[in-house]
């Protein structure tokens, strides 16, 4: 059994907006709902757990339903950061599932395929999958003033996005380290890979894609408009090409 948790605690401030970003409607629909279609869609999901702002709890089931598409949707109250929002996500996860994918309602767009292949990684063998884009940009670190220290090789880079899938036990595992680490340490574990990486557990990288980008900023939501109305019109000429052929 895969369950996704998806993350929606994310403040809409940066999009002008009050209430969570997750609620933000891209096309008329809310970005967690669109985010929770891409999952499954998959085909592969069997419960999808939101975790949402305690305050808006009820909001966020009245815009999901019981269900997507045949699969249940549960809505839970988030913690105050994200590793306590997947914690407490975590707590609904049923004994039978095999998979676990961490999934942010920012990545509204997420393709199908990409849920797929994280899946599968986790089922070949991987305790933590995260999917990946290689760097184009030249990148270099730079010190406090502002002098560059060192460039770093692109080739080594990867962009890292959502969801990321994990064994139970490793992201358990994961969690419960994480619980007890410092600020700074933290914020170095920046996502639930990271909290898997700091226990020894090996992390293994799929191809990530392009649409799997985060929306935070109006720029981003334009974005988004341009990509869903393209997906659109994809769909339209191959509703047309079917009936066509009928």
């Amino acid at each position: 059994m895969v369950v996704a948790i998806l993350t929606s605690a994310g403040s809409g401030r940066r999009l002008g907006h009050l209430l969570p970003k997750a609620l933000v409607e891209l096309g008329g629909v809310p970005l967690v709902v669109h985010a929770a279609r891409a999952l499954v869609s998959s085909g592969l999901v069997e419960l999808v757990v939101v975790t949402a702002p305690p305050e808006h709890v009820a909001a966020f089931t009245e815009v999901l339903g019981a269900e997507i598409a045949g699969v249940p949707v549960r809505v839970v109250a988030g913690g105050s950061t994200r590793q306590s929002s997947v914690a407490a996500g975590l707590v609904a996860v049923p004994d039978s599932a095999d998979v676990v994918l961490v999934h942010d309602a920012a990545r509204a767009l997420v393709p199908p395929d990409l849920v797929v292949r994280v899946v599968e990684a986790v089922r070949a063998g991987h305790q933590a999958v995260i999917p990946g884009l290689a760097v184009t940009d030249t990148i270099k670190r730079v010190g406090f003033e502002g002098d560059v220290v060192e460039t770093v090789p692109r080739h080594e880079l990867r962009a890292v996005q959502t969801p990321q899938g994990f064994t139970p036990d490793a992201l358990a595992r994961a969690h419960a380290a994480g619980a007890h680490l410092s600020l700074d340490e933290a914020s170095a574990a920046s996502d639930d890979a990271g909290l898997a990486e700091a226990i020894g557990v090996p992390v293994w990288v799929v191809d990530g894609h392009e649409d799997a980008f985060k929306i935070t900023t109006q720029r981003d939501l334009a974005v988004a408009q341009v990509v869903l109305a393209e997906r659109d019109r994809v769909a339209a000429r191959s509703d047309d090409s079917a009936e066509a052929q009928r």
